[in-house]
């Protein structure tokens, strides 16, 4: 005999009732530690049981166990109108949604920490500053500049170099547990970049002393297709002159925005904030207690070619979706 489906909604209805009744009885302390045990997603979601419930999965014992521990002097001086470090934050919820947007700079201002909103793990960007980059304090062949829309108050250059060899390192533990996390540079090319069209870079991933991760990319950023040009044909009339254009000249075509693998090969794709990414390789990193260096490497150290007009902006080091 067929269940009429009115009867089973209803009865999943009271059971779900029933579940929300049983948590409404539980100690406030057991039901925040519960939801520091999860996700923030989690605990955005479990707000809408009840308003009780939204109350204790607001609160900042439940929302300080996903902000990390160097973020806490924000918090501290929010309150503050005369800090300079004063944020528009008036509890741990609105930090964590703060940091998600904003990296912070830590260490120096050479590291930036940001969470990923949906899960609250750690990424990290590594400044120029805080990579070894070979040939770096040599004018003629890097320089230090700033750019607009960057994390960091000076970016690298690469005027010309014919040896390429960028190298970050940073702890795990200051990484999420259980996490794997996929490491990135970040970086832009000049107008008149020249010497990654068809050079292939080395990319190294992988804690030191122990398994290395290598593969090989391009740096191209037009992904491997060169700017198609067209001659812009001369206009003639008085009414075409607001309009005419230099005779031939060359206007290339946009870059493209995402060509991540092209024939198997693997290029830049462009971010969301005008940058290009290149992904360096994965890493697991399990306990998040071990003192282990994880190591990023880029290298182009065996082609011999001259190349130039790359800005590197940082390695970063975020979780893989």
């Amino acid at each position: 005999m067929d269940m009429d489906p009115t009867v089973s909604t209803r009865s999943e209805e009271s059971d779900e009732a029933e579940a929300v009744n049983m948590l409404k009885v539980l100690p406030v302390d057991c039901i925040a530690k519960v939801l520091s045990l999860t996700t923030p997603a989690d605990a955005c979601r479990s707000s809408l049981v009840s308003t009780s419930f939204k109350s204790v999965a607001e609160s900042n014992a439940v929302w300080d166990c996903f902000v990390p521990p160097e973020s806490d002097y924000l918090f501290n001086n929010s309150s503050s109108s005369s800090s300079s470090s004063s944020l528009p934050v008036s509890s741990k919820k609105e930090l964590f949604l703060y940091l998600c947007d904003h990296p912070l700079l830590i260490q120096d201002g050479k590291l930036s920490l940001s969470l990923e909103k949906k899960s609250g793990k750690k990424c990290y960007m590594l400044s120029p500053k805080d990579l070894i980059i070979v040939w770096i304090d040599t004018p003629a062949y890097w320089r230090w500049t700033s750019l607009p829309h960057t994390r960091f108050p000076e970016v690298a250059e690469l005027i010309k170099v014919c040896w390429l060899e960028i190298r970050g390192r940073i702890n795990t533990c200051m990484l999420s547990p259980a996490t794997l996390y996929a490491a990135y540079l970040v970086f832009k090319t000049t107008t008149g970049s020249y010497g990654f069209e068809s050079q292939p870079i080395e990319v190294e991933v992988g804690l030191v002393g122990g398994e290395i991760h290598k593969q090989t990319v391009y740096l191209d950023a037009y992904g491997g297709r060169r700017p198609q040009y067209q001659i812009v044909p001369r206009r003639i009339g008085i009414f075409n002159r607001p309009f005419r254009r230099i005779p031939g000249f060359q206007a290339p075509q946009p870059q493209p925005k995402e060509n991540e693998e092209l024939n198997g090969l693997k290029y830049p794709k462009e971010r969301v904030d005008g940058w290009l990414e290149i992904e360096l390789g994965e890493f697991f990193n399990r306990s998040g207690k071990d003192n282990g260096e994880l190591e990023m490497s880029v290298l182009e150290v065996n082609g011999g070619n001259w190349k130039g007009g790359l800005i590197v902006q940082g390695i970063e080091i975020r979780p893989k979706p």
